[in-house]
């Protein structure tokens, strides 16, 4: 059966969808993903809302043979995959394929860590842990998979996790105990024997380092890989190349040397002598600073900064920690694994701050927040990161030494909350200011050395060039042999699909960015009729986003437009400084003017609960950041009304951004519209996709950003956006809203 016939209205698709509709957009991608797979070429496509790109991609993975890798930029769009699409999909089409999800090490419960936490109440923190605990325990013996996503009595976040789950760096591996029994190494064999395999973008980069825990490779064995959000893939590919070392990590390390030492050691030393001063400096760390925030590069910093004394302090104290460790490290497995702890992190820390090297220029940087210091180390010379890190799946050449490889801290980032990002610790980590020629697909050899970025799922893995040698290898084999049957699948397909790719059906900051500029690049418009169902308004007399008094213009703006539409709204900051004080001030307005809207503020709780509590209100007004901004799907009458405060420009005082410009300056090109804008496009548009998500919604995108109307850039941005009907008089928004 042919594509167009599968997606029809009379399709095996069509009886299984409930509401199915046929879309020639559809049906083309999905004829384009099957080119590809069958050529073993690279294509980037962008799909509008309401294309359906999940099946345009799953239906032809799964009927060309091959093992498949889908690749996501959440967690909740992987559980989404896994549990619903890939099984309605498979169904529909009769194909009987083995699928297993893989997530990264900190989303599976760790027998060892959580006996070691039922045998010391010291480790928990508060009777909530406690509380937390006794539901762990109960959930783990009924749990086949071990997945604490599964476990929904224990909200995401709670504290507790981080005691009963593993990182790279505290897991013993084969020495476990309870190594037969681990879920992460059941779910990583369940992965190499299934056929199709969900996996997010930061376990992709990492590889999973399967082989060191004695199961085959699984991803450079994949005939298909499909990114999907693949307009992350750039900031995660940054991330992923960094070095990276954390107070967190340190703070770590200090708990496990006192319960392991006093357990298995208390001859040794006196465990808590040992470990004050590591603990000290730790956390006098953050005190080297004031209380503002502050980003800035080392040599900004100047030489006589507190930073570099504290960091000095810092490093002898654990440098002694792991003289104590060496001297113990033979007694026992944990013992010898906090040893070789203490030491990465001795070398990571050594490496901060040091001078550059002619050849390979590096930029050192400090990022200071309400919860603590980053500082990031970012190699700046594309040429540095294929000297250190080899592209290819073989072993370093003769000529090359295997250089140490080091994890980087846990850091439950997939979702990009900020209600996360709160609890970070400070972060030594360094990122790639130009991912293009490391993200070649036709390179060779192998990113070796380096630590990976800081994301719960990078902080187990180190990279195998899993894209190296695509194009080779696709020169060899039958377009159209059956895959399946065979053990290694040397063909590869690559597909990088989003709702927001391009920028007017222009794709080249996308590809540039990860070097695909021989991909072939398509797009579709969404199907929905977005000039009868959607309005833009841009409010005249709105201060400059820059202007204190921004944030309380937007809101009052809104307020006429909110009460028209009877809530069901959300109000989208660039800033969590702007959520907090814009919700606020509705409060206040409400309050003081008896509206009954409920306001549900980012960070007063997980966004699946906020999301829930909106649908149910029907008039509530929902304040949000950066984790609204996409990967949220409210169709109906629910929401109708989307403002977004300002453009979302990134920080122009953000350092590794800076360097960047600097960069392409010295090229001889425009820095802000080649880089600034085409970013600042992307990330508004998939603010704006938050407001129609089917063919019966309607609504207004609400844009207070007058940048947008007055300047010259800003005919680029909005005809980006979908075809709405514009406006700027608010007597037009106040009646298409009150037909609502």
């Amino acid at each position: 059966m042919d594509l167009p016939t599968l997606f029809s209205a009379s399709g095996p698709l069509a009886r299984a969808f409930e509401g199915y509709c046929e879309r020639t957009e559809q049906i083309e991608m999905a004829q384009a993903i099957q080119t590809a797979i069958r050529e073993a070429s690279t294509v980037v496509l962008e799909a509008g809302t309401g294309v359906g790109k999940t099946a345009a991609y799953l239906v032809p993975a799964l009927l060309e043979g091959g093992k498949v890798i889908v690749s996501t930029g959440t967690k909740a769009l992987q559980d989404q995959l896994f549990h619903r699409d890939l099984p309605a999909v498979r169904d529909a089409l009769g194909v009987p394929i083995k699928v297993a999800l893989l997530k990264g090490r900190s989303n599976y419960l760790c027998w060892y860590h959580l006996e070691r936490a039922n045998q010391d109440a010291s480790l928990l923190g508060s009777r909530q842990e406690v509380r937390d605990l006794g539901i762990v325990n109960r959930f783990i013996h009924l749990s086949p998979t071990g997945d604490k996503a599964e476990c929904q009595q224990v909200p995401e976040h709670a504290s507790i996790w981080a005691r009963v789950t593993s990182t790279r760096e505290n897991c013993l591996g084969s020495d476990c105990g309870r190594y037969n029994d681990c879920f992460v190494i059941k779910a990583r064999r369940e992965a190499q024997d299934a056929d199709v395999v969900v996996v997010n973008h930061h376990l992709f980069f990492a590889d999973l380092m399967l082989r060191e825990e004695g199961v085959p490779e699984l991803l450079p064995n994949a005939q298909t890989i499909v990114f999907d959000e693949a307009h992350q893939l750039p900031d995660t590919a940054t991330l992923f190349f960094g070095d990276a070392v954390s107070t967190a990590q340190l703070l770590d390390l200090l708990r496990d040397c006192l319960a392991t030492g006093q357990s298995q050691a208390r001859d040794a030393a006196n465990w808590n002598d040992v470990l004050a001063p590591l603990d000290r400096c730790t956390r006098d760390l953050r005190l080297c600073f004031g209380p503002q925030m502050q980003r800035a590069s080392q040599q900004q910093l100047g030489e006589d900064h507190p930073l570099f004394a504290g960091l000095d302090n810092l490093r002898e104290a654990l440098f002694t920690v792991r003289e104590v460790l060496e001297a113990q490290a033979d007694r026992t497995p944990e013992l010898g694994q906090l040893h070789r702890r203490a030491d990465s992190l001795v070398q990571r820390l050594a490496a901060w701050g040091a001078p550059e090297r002619g050849d390979q220029p590096e930029l050192c940087w400090v990022d200071v927040g309400t919860h603590g210091v980053q500082l990031h180390r970012t190699p700046i010379s594309v040429a540095d990161v294929f000297r250190r890190q080899r592209l290819g799946l073989g072993a370093p050449g003769p000529d090359e030494p295997e250089d140490d490889l080091h994890s980087a801290p846990q850091d439950d980032t997939q979702d990009d909350d900020e209600a996360s990002q709160a609890r970070r610790e400070a972060v030594l980590n360094a990122d790639v200011a130009d991912m293009a020629a490391a993200f070649q697909l036709g390179g060779q050899g192998r990113p070796d050395a380096g630590p990976a970025a800081t994301t719960d799922e990078a902080d187990e893995n180190d990279l195998q060039a899993l894209m190296a040698g695509a194009h080779d290898e696709a020169t060899a084999g039958s377009a159209t042999e059956p895959a399946r049957t065979a053990p290694h699948v040397p063909r590869r397909a690559w597909i990088f699909t989003s709702a927001t790719l391009a920028v007017k059906n222009d794709f080249r900051h996308f590809t540039e960015a990860l070097g695909l500029e021989d991909a072939h690049c398509q797009s579709w418009s969404s199907p929905y009729d977005y000039p009868a169902q959607a309005m833009l308004y841009v409010p005249q007399g709105i201060p400059q986003p820059s202007d204190p008094g921004h944030t309380d213009a937007v809101v009052d703006a809104a307020m006429p437009l909110i009460r028209a539409n009877r809530g069901r709204a959300f109000v989208l900051c660039t800033s969590l400084r702007a959520v907090a004080k814009a919700a606020e001030r509705l409060k206040a307005i409400f309050a003081e003017q008896g509206d009954p809207f409920p306001v549900l503020q980012q960070g007063e709780a997980p966004r699946p609960t906020l999301l829930e509590d909106f649908r149910r209100a029907g008039n509530a007004v929902l304040v949000g950041s950066h984790s609204f901004w996409e990967g949220i799907d409210v169709k109906g009458d629910a929401l109708t009304l989307v403002v977004i405060d300002k453009l979302p420009f990134a920080p122009p005082d953000d350092p590794v951004l800076a360097k960047r410009l600097e960069l392409l300056q010295k090229q001889g090109g425009n820095p802000f519209m080649s880089h600034q804008v085409p970013q600042a496009i992307i990330a508004l548009k998939q603010g704006a996709g938050r407001l129609i998500r089917s063919e019966t919604d309607r609504g207004v995108l609400m844009i207070c950003d007058t940048r947008l109307i007055d300047k010259p850039y800003g005919k680029r941005i909005w005809q980006s956006l979908p075809p709405m009907k514009r406006t700027r008089v608010p007597g037009e928004v106040i009646a298409f809203l009150e037909t609502l």
